[in-house]
């Protein structure tokens, strides 16, 4: 079992990898009694300087030494100094992969990146946590592949965060939780999806309706949202995320649903609706076309297998373009009654390693 008593989250600011560095943080701290005790957030750099920090001398990072990774840490605002000796690095997404590696090359520290970065794959890392569909070496031991995305939910978290967000509100029996996402490389949900999708759902009375927007979601969409809901009898709360980025509604409203609703496009909001026990409702959601994406599939292929597995083990229900909602909504509830958790089962494996 690997001996580190620290963790570090080293954060892109966005909000979604964070959360999934959370998560694997949190259960390793309550596992192993590891301490979570800093947040490394990377400086935001653009243009020629991004470039040349990350995808030229970052480069460098796996193959030098660690005097190499403090110089480069150094240039862009960051010591190393005031991390402990073998603390465990955690970090999600491309952009913060080079820092987490450096921060442990320079202190002596361990590494453990989420999702493969593009800049240089999973090999330096000491630990890699990736989607089962990314491409990968399936006799890599330093490898875990995940089905969806690992995340801070937990059952406990959205009922205590729901109970302290809605107060005493007088929901329905019935509460119909909605997550959007937004568009992509390959999804682009539109005004007329949502005239159709939303427009449906917002005639059902005897459920009390929850939606969010994510930071994706195109303008048209957030638009359609406000008109269709601003006047439903059912709405019991809407968040617009472009106009108050700083509000994460998202584990609230999972706490109060009984039924969730969630786009095809977000995998970090489908995934932290199964872990908190929900046999979601995949929303299928309109598709970049072209020739060749039509052929190849691009991005949605490995998605779309991703969520044939999902609903092949009960965690979701594919509602498709034309959705039955009435029947999606019929049950008191729509739970998937399993265990569970990929951040809890990645935090297993790194104690095991």
């Amino acid at each position: 079992m690997p001996d580190f008593k620290h963790i570090a989250i080293v954060s892109d600011n966005i909000r979604g990898h964070y959360h999934q560095s959370l998560g694997v943080a949190e259960w390793l701290s309550r596992l192993s009694g590891a301490e979570v005790d800093d947040t490394v957030k990377i400086p935001e750099i653009s243009g020629l300087k991004k470039f040349w920090k990350l995808k030229f001398t970052g480069r460098k990072i796996p193959e030098r030494g660690p005097d190499f990774s403090k110089k480069w840490l150094r240039s862009l605002g960051i010591s190393h100094k005031r991390f402990y000796p073998g603390t465990l690095f955690i970090s999600a997404g491309s952009s913060a992969a080079p820092f987490c590696l450096a921060l442990a090359k320079a202190t002596g520290g361990k590494s453990a990146v989420i999702m493969t970065p593009s800049i240089f794959g999973t090999k330096p890392f000491d630990y890699a946590i990736i989607p089962e569909h990314d491409p990968h070496d399936p006799d890599d031991s330093k490898i875990l592949t995940t089905l969806g995305a690992p995340n801070h939910i937990n059952e406990s978290l959205v009922k205590k965060t729901a109970d302290s967000f809605f107060g005493h509100r007088n929901f329905k029996n019935k509460v119909v939780s909605v997550l959007i996402g937004g568009s992509d490389s390959n999804y682009m949900p539109n005004a007329k999806w949502a005239n159709k999708i939303l427009g449906e759902l917002s005639q059902f009375r005897d459920v009390t309706i929850l939606i969010t927007t994510s930071r994706r979601t195109p303008e048209e969409v957030e638009r359609r949202v406000e008109e269709i809901f601003s006047s439903c009898p059912s709405i019991g709360y809407m968040l617009i995320l472009s106009r108050n980025p700083k509000v994460n509604a998202v584990t609230s409203i999972l706490g109060a649903a009984t039924h969730v609703l969630a786009t095809e496009d977000s995998v970090s909001m489908v995934s932290e609706a199964v872990t908190a026990g929900f046999k979601v409702g995949l929303l299928r959601v309109p598709r970049i076309t072209g020739p060749i994406k039509k052929a190849l599939g691009y991005g949605t292929r490995r998605f779309d297998e991703m969520f044939e597995q999902m609903q092949s083990r009960g965690l979701i229900e594919d509602l498709g373009l034309e959705p039955d909602l009435d029947k999606f909504l019929l049950p008191d509830e729509q739970k998937h009654n399993q265990d569970f958790n990929e951040a809890k089962r990645a935090a297993e494996w790194i104690l095991n390693s």
